[in-house]
């Protein structure tokens, strides 16, 4: 399409590599049908299990994980998402190269962004980073059409892996595509540059 216009996207779990490497940086992606959350200890147990050569109890191949400690509350025998706010993906990025690369996942939603090492994973096995807005727990919310599951409830409400089954989750901006661009990156490096072409300007 022509300068101006955004590409949007609409997939729907499972994922495959094929579908992901159609899209590119800026696109808007919109994901339905599973999505699991998963913040710093749940990465972790993941794949100590892995290590371990323990089966996981759920596969993340083809689905989305979020970044994400969410509000829940009990209704009865289930569950209800209150708020699903993401959470700053840097956090992640010591654990979520491996992660990508053990586990297959193809969709990491969070904020902020992630690093080079995140980014070179992502090229290697097909997977995108999107950026959702920080702020809007409650849109995040309305996607959720029930949670299907919790696992490592022991871990605590925020560091839990909640399973979710959404419809149109997002607008997510695809900040890193599975061909290292990133979009977090190429701000920096041209507001660098814009800032050392004004500091010349000024002579300074």
């Amino acid at each position: 399409m022509g300068e101006g216009y955004v590409t949007v996207v609409s997939l729907r779990t499972p994922i495959s590599e094929a579908e992901i490497r159609q899209l590119r940086v800026n696109d808007t992606l919109y994901v339905s049908g599973t999505v699991i959350t998963a913040r710093d200890q749940a990465h972790r147990r993941a794949l100590e299990y892995a290590e371990k050569n323990i089966a996981l109890p759920l596969s993340f191949e083809g689905l989305t994980v979020f970044h994400c400690g969410p509000v829940m509350r009990k209704e009865g025998d289930r569950w209800v998402v209150v708020a699903a706010g993401p959470t700053t993906s840097t956090r992640m990025e010591a654990v979520e190269p491996e992660f990508i690369r053990r586990f297959k996942p193809r969709v990491i939603v969070g904020k902020g962004g992630m690093g080079d090492k995140t980014a070179r994973a992502m090229a290697e096995c097909g997977a995108v980073y999107g950026a959702f807005t920080g702020g809007a727990a409650v849109l995040a919310a309305n996607a959720v059409k029930c949670v299907v599951d919790v696992v490592w409830l022991d871990l605590g409400m925020p560091e839990a892996m909640w399973v979710l089954e959404v419809e149109e989750f997002g607008p997510l901006v695809v900040a890193i595509d599975s061909f290292e661009g990133n979009l977090f990156r190429d701000v920096a490096v041209n507001a660098r540059q814009g800032r050392q072409r004004v500091f010349r300007e000024l002579g300074l």
